[in-house]
């Protein structure tokens, strides 16, 4: 096994294959045309495949082009794909790619070739689509030569169906009959005489050259193209009906012979989740069947969720749905997807027929942002290293080319999952453009009562009120950690839509009456749909019923903590930008409505006999949720939010906080200098790698998925709390280091900063510490420990209390 193949289970650093975005400016000009089938429904399912001729004198120096597609493209030159996309986005704001084809043209004839493909009724919810189109435009006149027009020629990939139900949530599956396929219709040598001439579409349009007619708003792509490392599949674990040999499908190089008229199964074990691209090569075996089937985990048979030891396998089954279907026309082929696969088990079944198929490779491409590891953390805590390898895997495969709530189920940016899994990439990268990404595609998603989509991009619409308040938590992240004041400025309308939307919900004293939609705060056992006790709703086939939910607006006792003390945060956040970016009376008043609901939450949910704060007002109901965001909200402070963490933590009768919701306990423990405690509550993430997990889980068992990105809160608050790095100003201008140590006697790491990188090492002795801090060139900070306080400068710090 190579060296690389050793060091996948980690997920390496990756980089991008193939071309970056340009960074330069859009076309001033659009004088190619957008292209579809002739004779075919634009708005039905389809694979087509285009392709144009073009010669040129000179191998050139540069040929710049902007190419899109909807649903997606990819592109080839000469026979070799360049470059896949578009990025995911809506019909307003539809992305465009820049690249230079130059390196693969030469002089002579060059053909452009182009893979379009519409998924329709099939399509995955996050994927918006008008119809089959497909549009490249040539940067300057020089590379008009390859602007889509009629010169292009298509056709039908009739080797291409569907594999999966309409109306799933992601693609789960492709069909592929190499017997259909029109083998090398990339390459040059290919006669397409028989082709057709594409149809006209539309004209481009962007903001600049609008049309109230056009199907899509061009702007250009705004984050990278995405990594894609090879990977090899680690081990077969088991096989009916064939002898496997040794090292496959590990080893490049050893084949799987399956023999005539047989109907053969091989387990395989990636041993670690992945999302990849599978790149299957077969020869022979005409009119056989393989199917690859995909699973995160193993299951008991009739019960998805019972997946017990993820490494077992014994009186499990794979089942879930995600398969492709592969028909080999007796040639050497190699089969890969139109979209990536998430798999850790892949299951091979071969059904061949009068001739024996050789599986020539099996291997994936793993895929993905392309995020650069920088953070590094080293402390004598059990299982950290792993902890954060894990972690770090969870973020990468919940990261494309919009962040993930998890890979394999939905694939769509939620904005309670967005939040964290941002967090997390600025302190391990320091890259900040796929949070941008997200928190413009929300805003973009805005409806006219001021409320963003739940997710966005998505074509199935779902709001979860709570959400919008996160996005405002969100917008207020980058303010701290990124140095973008235009960019936060720009969404102030956006923080101010979304507070009016709610102050039209409150009533007199400040508190939330009814409030429409799917009031999720999280998963909670004995809380209906994530719901808080007094937001409960009745669910129909397409979403909650209106009028169902049992809050009414004349109820007094239908208040809910959780809910008002996120609009508590919200206005405070809001504030902040404000004050900083807007406008400074609407900080006032943004400040006078929270001082507002600080007292009406005081009065309505502080019980003086418990310590606590209650859901509701009746004080029936108790949770981690209501009193943690008491702490963060500022209601409680000092001595008094410090006895309410106490109990919090100690206290089993609360609602208990799920692996999502612990990102915020763990921040209230940090705000009331109770961040010692953090290490100690690490036991849910052990617990998950006992059970075999290679990323985190949504909940704990038993779960749905295996990967859901807001469990990495780890890679943040082993940095923020343990190491104490925050920020202290807008833009990271300044830094606290507040470190909480715990039982532990040293720790060390270090984080990227926009101007640098931050670097903390701790040596505790006894009561005594010694520590050294390294700040980027320009900034400052202070250093604070067991009441002291020391200032810091940029450059090296040396510290001794």
């Amino acid at each position: 096994m190579s060296l690389a193949a050793l060091l996948l289970p980690i997920l390496p650093l990756v980089v991008a294959i193939g071309p970056l975005p340009s960074d330069g400016p859009a076309p001033q000009r659009w004088n190619a045309r957008w292209i579809v089938p002739p004779d075919d429904n634009p708005t039905a399912f389809g694979v087509f495949l285009f392709r144009r001729t073009i010669e040129l004198s000179a191998a050139p120096a540069a040929f710049k082009v902007h190419v899109t597609a909807d649903n997606g493209y990819q592109l080839y030159v000469n026979g070799r794909r360049v470059v896949r996309g578009p990025a995911r986005s809506d019909l307003h704001h539809w992305q465009y790619d820049t690249i230079d084809l130059a390196p693969h043209l030469t002089a002579g004839k060059n053909v452009l070739a182009a893979v379009v493909w519409n998924f329709a009724e099939y399509a995955p919810a996050a994927q918006i689509t008008k119809q089959t189109a497909f549009l490249l435009q040539g940067d300057s006149p020089a590379e008009d030569i390859a602007n889509s027009d009629g010169r292009w020629k298509v056709a039908r990939d009739t080797a291409c169906k569907p594999h999966s139900p309409p109306g799933a949530m992601v693609n789960q599956g492709e069909e592929m009959d190499a017997r259909k396929h029109p083998w090398g219709w990339e390459q040059a040598a290919f006669d397409d005489l028989g082709w057709k001439s594409a149809n006209l579409g539309p004209r481009p349009v962007t903001p600049a050259a609008p049309d109230d007619a056009a199907p899509w708003i061009l702007t250009p792509r705004r984050v990278p193209f995405m990594a894609e490392t090879p990977e090899r599949i680690a081990r077969t674990r088991r096989s009916s009906a064939v002898t496997v040999p040794d090292g496959f499908p590990a080893t490049d190089g050893v084949r799987l012979s399956i023999p005539p008229r047989t109907e053969a199964r091989v387990l395989l074990d990636q041993t670690y989740l992945t999302t990849a691209y599978p790149e299957l090569t077969v020869s022979g075996g005409t009119g056989a069947e393989i199917r690859l089937r995909y699973a995160e985990a193993l299951n008991r048979p009739g019960n998805a969720k019972d997946k017990g030891q993820r490494d077992e396998i014994d009186g499990k089954e794979l089942s879930g749905g995600r398969e492709d279907l592969f028909v080999s026309d007796g040639q050497t082929r190699v089969f890969r997807p139109l979209f990536w696969r998430t798999y850790r088990y892949v299951e091979l079944i071969v059904k061949t027929s009068a001739a024996a198929l050789t599986i020539d490779d099996l291997h994936g491409v793993y895929t993905g942002y392309p995020f650069v590891r920088k953070a590094r953390f080293s402390a004598p805590i059990a299982d950290a290293q792993r902890i954060l390898d894990t972690g770090w895997r969870t973020a990468r495969l919940c990261a494309h080319d919009t962040y993930m709530d998890c890979p394999y189920y939905e694939q769509m940016q939620y904005v309670g999952d967005t939040r964290i899994q941002a967090l997390v990439s600025l302190y391990q990268t320091g890259d900040a453009r796929l949070m941008r990404n997200a928190i413009l595609q929300l805003d973009e998603s805005r409806i006219p009562e001021g409320l963003t989509y739940s997710r966005y991009p998505t074509h199935k619409r779902q709001f979860i009120p709570p959400f919008s308040l996160w996005w405002v938590g969100m917008v207020h992240d980058l303010w701290r950690y990124q140095d973008d004041a235009a960019f936060v400025r720009e969404r102030l309308p956006g923080v101010r839509a979304i507070l009016a939307f709610f102050a039209r919900q409150q009533r007199d004293n400040g508190s939330l009456g009814w409030v429409p939609w799917w009031n999720f705060v999280d998963w909670v056992k004995g809380w209906s749909r994530g719901v808080p006790p007094g937001f409960s709703q009745e669910r129909s086939q397409n979403g909650p019923k209106a009028g169902t939910e049992r809050l009414s607006p004349g109820d007094p006792d239908g208040a809910s903590a959780p809910l008002d003390l996120q609009l508590l945060l919200a206005y405070r956040w809001a504030a902040d930008l404000e004050a900083a970016l807007g406008s400074k009376a609407l900080a006032a008043e943004d400040r006078a409505a929270a001082d507002k609901l600080v007292r009406t939450i005081q009065t309505l949910y502080w019980d003086a006999g418990r310590g606590l704060y209650a859901d509701r007002p009746a004080k029936k109901e108790w949770s981690q949720h209501a009193n943690v965001l008491a702490v963060l909200a500022g209601v409680v402070k000092g001595a008094a939010a410090r006895s309410v963490m106490d109990k919090v933590m100690a206290d089993a009768s609360l609602a208990q906080a799920s692996i999502y919701f612990r990102h915020y306990v763990s921040a209230a423990l940090h705000l009331v200098g109770q961040g010692d405690r953090y290490v100690e509550s690490l036991g849910p993430w052990r617990d998950m790698l006992a059970r075999g997990l290679t990323t985190w889980s949504e909940t704990a068992d038993p779960t749905r998925s295996d990967c859901h990105a807001w469990g990495a809160s780890p890679n943040f608050e082993l940095f923020r709390t343990v190491l104490g790095i925050d920020s202290a100003g807008p833009g990271f201008s300044r830094v606290i280091i507040q470190p909480h140590l715990g039982t532990l006697d040293r720790a060390e790491g270090a984080i990227p900063h926009p101007r640098g990188e931050i670097a903390v090492r701790l040596a505790k002795a006894g009561a005594k510490l010694a520590a050294e801090v390294s700040l980027p060139a320009g900034v400052q900070g202070e250093f604070v420990w067991q009441g002291h306080r020391v200032r810091l400068k940029p450059g090296a710090n040396r510290i001794s209390l």
